[in-house]
């Protein structure tokens, strides 16, 4: 075994102030004793597999598509990783399109399904030629700026983030290959960084990110020595791009594991990098439990195959934060409703300095905190006029969480339920017993009219 694959296949992690040695050795798992079937692999998956094996190529599926096999899932996706390259991939297959610059992978779609093709990267570190040192860049932090190499299957293996991720599958002998104990760990079910945790997380901060999220969605517990420096390096995430982290918080709530993952979060200090007003607020006294219920319904509509939205997801993550500012401008003398729309603008332009939010998200995550003022209002034509909001829908599901939060005594959401399903005659009913319920104005009673003066 050459001398550079050897160094590759040992790392070292930290621990009382020494060096401890950990060893990762190739091993072939053969059919007979792993649970992976070519049935529980898309038809696409195949297709591609096939054409670049016997176009004489080294194929396999690769990462979450085995783990998700080997736990006894149904992946989503399929990955498939290779020593072709990206440019070889591409003329294989007419149905394929380049993605990326500096590191270009491949994108073969089958209608609605696309498969993901990459080709091993190796590390830089290892080469000592100038254009390797020009492709491995870091920052002062640590953070990886370019690492764009190509490698074998072994170095494409091990400069992976998690041993769980760093399982390939050969469907030329239907062996599972695992470069660093990932099947054990699957059977131990804990999430385990591959190298030295410190630096690999210095290298990207986003792999914290990663451990919360399959910990949550595996419901695996963090390796001790993986999650050791995770509370230390959490506010390397401000190195990130907002851009970035507003992907990975989709990618952490959108999962159907968002209750879990938002108490990981905090048990690890992660959540005041991506939200830190929402976090001061917290700190301060605010309670959370409207985020928790909005993140109990986000996980019950994933369940049942149903959408969630981005700004739906934000406006409950802020909306403590929001509290807070909206009762400081008030204190300070603002007007209600001069002061909601200051404070909307102040925590989400505080926001977006840490998770970018597009502007197609961050107008309808306003409309649903100002229609919460609009609810209340249903006398005459208001109720109607509420009704027709674009965005209606959404503040509607909104109220319910603060009702079920205990935020708002309830009666208002359920009014709301009935006064949608009910037909234009029990709707005017409805706002009739609503306006009689008020206090009465009280009508002034007019002067007698002046008689004319007697000629």
């Amino acid at each position: 075994m050459p001398k550079r694959l050897v160094e590759k296949l040992r790392s070292f992690i930290p621990g009382n102030g020494k060096k401890k040695a950990r060893h990762y050795q190739r091993q072939e798992i053969p059919r007979d004793q792993h649970n992976v079937s070519r049935s529980m692999i898309s038809e696409p998956a195949k297709k591609v597999l096939h054409r670049l094996n016997k176009s004489g190529y080294e194929a396999y599926l690769v990462g979450g598509g085995v783990r998700d096999i080997l736990l006894g899932g149904q992946p989503k996706d399929f990955d498939i990783a290779t020593n072709a390259t990206p440019e070889e991939v591409h003329d294989l297959f007419r149905n394929s399109r380049l993605i990326g610059r500096r590191f270009r992978i491949v994108h073969v779609v089958f209608g609605r399904e696309i498969i993901e093709v990459t080709t091993f990267r190796g590390n830089a570190r290892d080469t000592d030629d100038d254009l390797a040192d020009d492709e491995h860049k870091t920052s002062e932090h640590g953070l990886l700026l370019r690492d764009n190499v190509y490698g074998n299957q072994e170095e494409d293996a091990l400069r992976r983030d998690f041993t769980i991720n760093a399982l390939y599958y050969c469907i030329r002998d239907f062996s599972i290959i695992d470069f660093a104990n990932g099947v054990q760990d699957l059977k131990n079910r804990q999430i385990r960084l591959i190298g030295d945790p410190e630096t690999r997380y210095r290298e990207d901060p986003v792999r914290m990110l990663r451990a919360i999220r399959f910990a949550a969605k595996l419901d695996f517990e963090i390796e001790p020595e993986t999650e050791a420096p995770i509370r230390e390096l959490a506010p390397l995430l401000a190195h990130i791009p907002p851009a970035r982290l507003f992907d990975e918080v989709l990618k952490l709530f959108s999962a159907g594991h968002g209750e879990a993952t938002y108490r990981l979060l905090q048990d690890y200090g992660l959540l005041a990098p991506l939200f830190p007003e929402t976090a001061r607020a917290l700190v301060a006294g605010e309670p959370d439990e409207l985020i928790l219920q909005a993140l109990r319904n986000t996980d019950a509509r994933i369940a049942q195959g149903k959408s969630v939205t981005p700004y739906f997801l934000f406006a409950a993550m802020l909306w403590p934060a929001l509290q807070v500012e909206w009762r400081r401008r008030q204190d300070n003398g603002d007007p209600v409703q001069p002061a909601l729309h200051g404070a909307i603008g102040k925590v989400i332009g505080r926001q977006v300095q840490a998770t970018a939010i597009p502007k197609r998200f961050s107008g309808p995550m306003k409309e649903i905190w100002e229609l919460q003022m609009r609810l209340p209002r249903r006398q005459g034509k208001r109720a109607f006029g509420t009704m027709t909001h674009p965005r209606f829908r959404a503040a509607y599901d909104f109220l319910l969480v603060r009702e079920a939060a205990g935020e708002i005594e309830p009666g208002l959401g359920q009014w709301w339920t009935e006064f949608q399903q009910a037909d234009e005659r029990a709707q005017e009913k409805m706002l009739s017993e609503l306006g009689s319920g008020g206090p009465k104005k009280r009508r002034r009673k007019r002067k007698p009219a002046r008689k004319p003066p007697q000629p």
